[in-house]
């Protein structure tokens, strides 16, 4: 068997530059090629991983099938590529010095001082090298932060001892920016080449160099990126800003920049993918026939990304309709009984997004009622599923009740604790966490959307719908619909005399990709599309 083909991706300049949708971009390129491709994310952070993170610090924290918190750049590693990831695909500085402590503790290095090179360096190596041994063709491993900072030495050097290892299985591309300055009207170099000096410091020579910038780059600064950096001009790659991140792909394709790897990978290049499928869903996607205004109601709304894998659902569920979703983002401390109105009349479909604690908990009940009373086609994820069970029983059942995570003391907690939380104190991974599995009713509208009643779904919480009321909730005309069948938790809640009212404990937006949209959107797109 041929060896594994090693990709490191590495940044320079500023950060926010598009590390994430490069990488993924160039292994959906090499995936078309008929190439087996995954991708890692090395983030220099000091956390076990961004699960204790605020979505404000960080943005979104995308779960894997086996339970990791991770990233929001694997979440489009997945929609590119249509592949689970894992724990493996995402590994942190703390899960680095968390391992090498560890074996410190249990005499694992003999006595000897446990320093960053090679014990650090070591570990890393070993993370990375562990995709080897699954018979990947391409392990693409991006490393998080930019050339210069403290945090990724560790990494670089690690990338530094890898490239001497493996030699011609393994090349460096490194992105950088290209800034535009009106005063002079041209495009300036310099801050591309000082980062690759830096790089060239730190011992490390890029094979490709991929320029971020907002106007066309000539063949002429090519050749000049290229001379003073070590570069050939081939290997000089430019990356226009791009309408949209799935633009990215064929723009790559464009600049060759799929045929400049497989060639100093020494791998046979072959005829272009013709990507058809990406193509049709991106023509869909940029000329639809229709469109619909759907409210997205969140307390985290001034950082977008921290709603990441719901948005691009919504977009794959807005192209499987052949319609454009209109998202308008709704602060849920805004909203209240007396504004819901005015603040929600217009809209043909509210989505109540995840969140943890009490803030906002108020205004996602009044919009959640809202919808309820106005036969508004409602979806509720996670938290939003449980202000809608909170919501029922307040309005329809007259409990004073609530849910226990925003009110100790309820006298009706409709939603509670999980037995196995009840001793947990730690924060970081002790949720319920990972892919587990839901019978589906059939007649309610989840089977209706996933045409079966065996499902499997991602999950991120503490709390559940508590048992004790189910008979309650469904004698009024709430019915659970979706259930654990090992543990009998309650995982799909709906409501019977509603167009579309549909709650989920657990995420479905983590498995949207553009290959497969998750069923659930392209549903409640299509019942908010037939509210129109």
């Amino acid at each position: 068997m041929a060896k594994t083909k090693y990709i490191f991706v590495t940044g320079g300049v500023a950060s926010s530059l598009g590390k994430g949708i490069l990488a993924a971009s160039l292994a959906k390129l090499l995936q078309a090629r008929g190439l087996s491709v995954t991708i890692q994310k090395l983030d220099p952070y000091l956390n076990m991983d961004p699960g204790t993170l605020n979505p404000y610090e960080h943005g979104e924290c995308f779960v894997t099938d086996d339970g990791a918190e991770t990233d929001l750049d694997l979440g489009h590693y997945e929609r590119f590529l249509n592949e689970p990831t894992s724990q493996e695909n995402n590994i942190t500085t703390g899960k680095i010095y968390s391992n090498v402590i560890s074996r410190e503790r249990e005499g694992g290095y003999l006595g000897k001082t446990v320093q960053i090179i090679p014990h650090i360096t070591d570990e890393i190596k070993k993370s990375i090298k562990s995709f080897g041994e699954k018979a990947f063709d391409v392990v693409i491993t991006e490393i998080g932060g930019t050339v210069g900072d403290i945090e990724s030495l560790p990494f670089i050097e690690s990338v530094r001892q890898l490239r001497w290892e493996m030699g011609d299985n393994s090349l460096v591309i490194h992105l950088t920016l290209m800034p535009y300055l009106a005063a002079s009207g041209e495009l300036k170099t310099k801050p591309t080449q000082h980062s690759v000096k830096k790089l060239l410091e730190y011992g490390l020579q890029p094979d490709v160099l991929v320029c971020r910038s907002e106007h066309e780059i000539s063949q002429h600064l090519k050749n000049k990126i290229a001379r003073f950096c070590n570069v050939v001009p081939r290997a000089v790659v430019a990356a226009l800003d791009a309408p949209t991140i799935y633009d990215v792909p064929l723009l790559m394709m464009d600049e060759e920049l799929d045929k400049v790897v497989l060639e100093k990978l020494k791998l046979e290049v072959g005829e272009d993918p013709s990507l058809s499928t990406w193509r049709n869903f991106l023509g869909k996607f940029k000329n639809p026939s229709k469109k619909v205004k759907i409210g997205l109601i969140g307390k985290y709304i001034e950082l977008k990304d921290s709603y990441k894998s719901i948005v691009e659902a919504l977009i794959h569920a807005g192209v499987a309709n052949d319609a454009q979703v209109d998202l308008e983002w709704i602060h849920s401390e805004s909203v209240n009984k007396e504004n819901a109105t005015t603040k929600l009349g217009h809209l043909k479909a509210v989505l109540v997004a995840p969140g943890f604690g009490e803030r906002g908990i108020n205004g996602k009940i009044a919009a959640i009622q809202f919808a309820r009373e106005n036969k508004t086609p409602f979806f509720g994820i996670c938290l939003g599923m449980q202000c809608a069970v909170v919501e029922f029983a307040n309005n329809v059942l007259g409990l004073a009740s609530s849910s226990r995570e925003t009110d100790d003391k309820t006298t009706h907690p409709v939603i509670d604790l999980m037995e196995s939380q009840k001793k947990e104190t730690n924060k970081g991974g002790t949720m319920r966490l990972g892919s587990y599995p839901c019978e589906i009713k059939k007649g309610s509208k989840a089977y209706q959307a996933y045409g079966q009643a065996q499902i499997k779904e991602r999950h991120r919480h503490r709390y559940e719908f508590n048992n004790a009321y189910l008979a309650q909730f469904e004698a009024n005309g709430m019915k659970a619909v979706g259930v654990n069948p090992a543990s009998s938790l309650v995982e799909v809640v709906e409501v019977t005399d509603h167009p579309w009212f549909v709650g989920v404990q657990y995420h479905p937006e983590y498995k949207s990709t553009v290959a497969n949209p998750h069923p659930l959107f392209v549903g409640f797109v299509k019942a908010a599309l037939e509210n129109s």
